[in-house]
């Protein structure tokens, strides 16, 4: 069997030093330092992404808040537009009952004042009529009896014209 001595030993046990030596130097230096790099870049991933949840949250808050504005301003606009609409068909209203007040006050005026002048014409007419009977009645002799009734009908001619 093999007889390990101590030469060999000593031998292995050097190689198994110088070994590990150059597997510290060139593998296990450089693979601490890239899983400390890579520890480093997933810690400073986590916190940038951290950061900008915070960011995005208070982000979100201010557009909230903008849009709680706006949707407020809005109702506000949209309310004083309405109260603006209303004055403004509540004074239309007005005017317009104004003016049609005031056509027929107009219209009322206008006809008591045809009514005014046909009365007029009728006066003179009745005037022309009774001067033009009284010169006929004159020519003939008037009697008692005649004169109180040719009286009696313009009395009653007159009343009717105050009627009308």
């Amino acid at each position: 069997m093999i007889d390990p001595s101590i030469s060999t030993f000593l031998v292995t046990l050097l190689n198994i030093g110088i070994l590990f030596v150059v597997l510290r130097a060139v593998l296990f230096k450089p693979l601490t330092r890239f899983m400390e790099d890579r520890a480093k870049k997933v810690q400073d991933t986590i916190e940038r992404a951290e950061k900008d949840k915070a960011e995005a949250q208070a982000l979100l808050y201010r557009y909230e808040e903008q849009l709680n504005h706006a949707k407020e301003a809005g109702a506000a606009i949209i309310k004083a537009a309405e109260e603006q609409a209303r004055k403004q068909g509540e004074q239309i209203i007005a005017e317009g009952k104004a003016a049609a007040a005031q056509a027929l006050d107009q219209g009322r005026k206008q006809l008591e004042a045809e009514r005014q002048a046909a009365l007029a014409i009728f006066r003179a007419e009745a005037a022309a009529l009774v001067i033009r009977a009284s010169s006929r009645l004159l020519k003939r002799e008037l009697n008692r009896e005649d004169s109180t009734h040719f009286a009696g009908l313009l009395l009653q001619e007159l009343g009717k014209d105050q009627d009308v």
